[in-house]
């Protein structure tokens, strides 16, 4: 194996990682804070690419206008998804509320599949972002540098939110104990929706991200990805938003890799993360940088 054929597919691992990691992102920061895995965080990583698609399709907009209302949007429905579906079992059993994230799963992927269609639907791609740039004797599509450089700019800006202002310090105080956190006068409903706000423009900025590197959109698109970024946030410390970046990371490098070096292994990347996960749960249950926490009843 030369140098530019191993340069060539860590490129190619940090911008499939960096996709991980931004929908890992989401799934560490709702667990933080209510304990909670939001099974649906793929189903809305779905919705984001597919508002964009219509925003450029039908609406006309420009592609940067048509990634901006998605990114609006799709905050806005995770606002909603959390006090429809989640916040009314805020205190009810942990299994009700992961039964109720399930079912709000099934029913985003089937009201996408009859709202648009079964059918896979191409992404228009900017050229821009399709642009071939040469760096010594590996080329890169801009689109695999941008996605790095993004992944790198909004973990920079939410650990600036979480340790910088107030609303992160109230964030980190619910999260340490909320019961605790009510009585010190935070608005709990405020926090949770704006961290499933946060979440859910994460998981569109990753659906566009991953529309655009992979141009076709349907309705179960976010399973597979979904299930990963779950294992990614696991793998790096679930709660720990720099664990999850660093998971999402590991997980890219893995699976680009063993198609790189172990072609006849192709077919079992999905297999691998899997395998990796368990491994990690027998020997750090708590995850490579998570910390070992005592589950209250």
């Amino acid at each position: 194996m030369d140098l530019p054929f191993i340069l060539q597919n860590i490129s190619n691992a940090m911008s499939l990682g960096s996709l991980y990691a931004l929908i890992a992102i989401g799934y560490t920061m709702v667990y933080g804070i209510l304990r909670l895995i939001n099974f649906a965080h793929g189903d809305v990583f779905m919705l984001g690419g597919y508002i964009a698609f219509y925003s450029m399709t039908i609406f006309f907009m420009p592609w940067w206008a048509g990634f901006v209302v998605a990114f609006g949007l799709t905050g806005i429905f995770g606002i909603g998804l959390e006090r429809l579906a989640y916040r009314p079992l805020r205190n009810s059993p942990k299994i009700s509320i992961m039964i109720s994230a399930i079912g709000a799963s099934f029913l985003i992927q089937n009201l996408a599949t009859v709202i648009f269609g079964g059918r896979p639907k191409g992404f228009p791609t900017p050229d821009f972002f399709n642009k071939v740039v040469r760096i010594g004797h590996i080329s890169v599509v801009a689109i695999s540098l941008i996605i790095p450089v993004l992944a790198g700019i909004l973990l920079a800006v939410l650990l600036y939110i979480i340790h910088r202002t107030k609303t992160g310090m109230a964030m980190r105080a619910v999260s340490t104990d909320l019961p605790a956190a009510r009585l010190m006068a935070i608005d709990v409903n405020k926090i949770v929706s704006f961290t499933f706000g946060t979440g859910s423009v994460l998981a569109a900025i990753g659906g566009v991200m991953w529309a655009l590197k992979y141009p076709q959109l349907n309705p179960t698109m976010g399973m597979i990805p979904g299930l990963k970024c779950f294992i990614a946030a696991v793998i790096g410390g679930i709660g720990n938003i720099t664990g999850a970046v660093l998971g999402g990371l590991l997980l890219g490098f893995i699976e680009i890799m063993i198609i790189a070096f172990l072609p006849t292994l192709t077919g079992y990347r999905d297999a691998f993360a899997f395998i990796m996960l368990i491994i990690v749960l027998l020997v750090k249950p708590s995850g490579l940088l998570g910390k070992n926490q005592i589950e209250k009843v």
